[in-house]
């Protein structure tokens, strides 16, 4: 673990067994919360890591995800009952799926297929009694002068949420400002399929910046230097990227997903310096340029069908 703000500690969950992926925090106190569970392959990693830090079976108290991917919320089922003392936190339209986790389960095999089960597993349903459906706003008491408040932030999925720690001004942003992974460069943005909506990312990153965090951390991975500069660059990505998606399919018309990913990859041809392979592999694993792609596509003829003609 490492601290990254007062009370506030980063756990590598080893995503698939790999290594500053993705992170989960544990926010101390007399009812300490863990915000983000990692993948149902990532449990005994975190199990050990809570453990460790001095956090018993009954000790828990809350468990909260910041959308239900299940690079973001596939060991709650395990960990909600490795912790039975622990309340499941969710976004309302993410609080079914983890009770009935069925049909994202389907939907994540259909994507990943094989790949499914070696790298994040399935997901174990919680019980409906130990789930809160947490509105915008809601705060969790900690303790030791912490609270958690939860910002509602769609726009990468329409079940997302932030977690604004108040005493330290710590944001825990989830996905909705992008993916940026230890010695791989530039910030990239996360725009899978079905939900990314380019102008609800765009009102959520500038909600964030209302919001004046002191620190800001990124699931994948760890804390930016600089959080508003951050979220301007996230903003100017973002909308670079449906510009470059746009542009291929007014050209090409009968371009689909495959044309925009190799775009975006022409976008990326140019590595960090002193990314190597295994970092390049890695964002690829988790936010892969196909994926970003078939996202912005869908969201372009969501966009076109509402439109009027010109």
């Amino acid at each position: 673990m490492e601290e990254i703000a007062p009370g506030i500690h980063q756990l590598d969950t080893r995503l698939g067994g790999i290594g500053k992926l993705t992170a989960g925090f544990l926010v101390s106190g007399a009812q300490p919360a863990l915000v983000e569970t990692g993948a149902r392959t990532s449990v005994a990693t975190v199990v050990e890591a809570l453990q460790g830090a001095g956090v018993g079976a009954r000790d828990l108290r809350w468990l909260v995800v910041t959308h239900i991917h299940l690079d973001h919320a596939g060991g709650i089922g395990d960990l909600a009952a490795a912790f039975p003392g622990a309340t499941v936190v969710v976004h309302p339209q993410g609080a079914p799926h983890l009770v009935d986790p069925s049909r994202l389960v389907a939907s994540a095999s259909r994507v990943y297929g094989p790949l499914l089960d070696q790298l994040y597993g399935r997901m174990l349903a919680v019980p409906p009694d130990r789930v809160l459906a947490a509105e915008d706003g809601l705060t969790l008491e900690v303790g030791g002068g912490r609270r958690l408040r939860m910002v509602d932030s769609p726009g990468h999925a329409k079940h997302h949420q932030a977690v604004l720690e108040e005493a330290s001004g710590t944001l825990m942003v989830g996905d909705a400002v992008g993916v940026r992974l230890p010695g791989a460069g530039p910030l990239r943005p996360a725009t899978p399929p079905p939900d990314f909506d380019l102008e609800l990312a765009v009102a959520s990153l500038r909600r964030f910046r209302s919001l004046r965090p002191e620190r800001m951390v990124l699931t994948h991975y760890g804390g930016v230097e600089d959080a508003d500069a951050t979220l301007t660059a996230a903003e100017e990505q973002m909308g670079h990227w449906v510009e470059v998606a746009a542009q291929v399919l007014d050209e090409r018309p009968d371009a689909g997903v495959e044309a925009v990913a190799d775009a975006f990859a022409a976008i990326l041809a140019t590595p960090a310096e002193g990314a190597g392979d295994e970092v390049q592999r890695r964002y690829e694993v988790l936010n892969g340029v196909r994926s970003n792609a078939a996202g912005i596509v869908r969201y372009l003829a969501r966009r076109a069908a509402v439109e009027p003609a010109r």
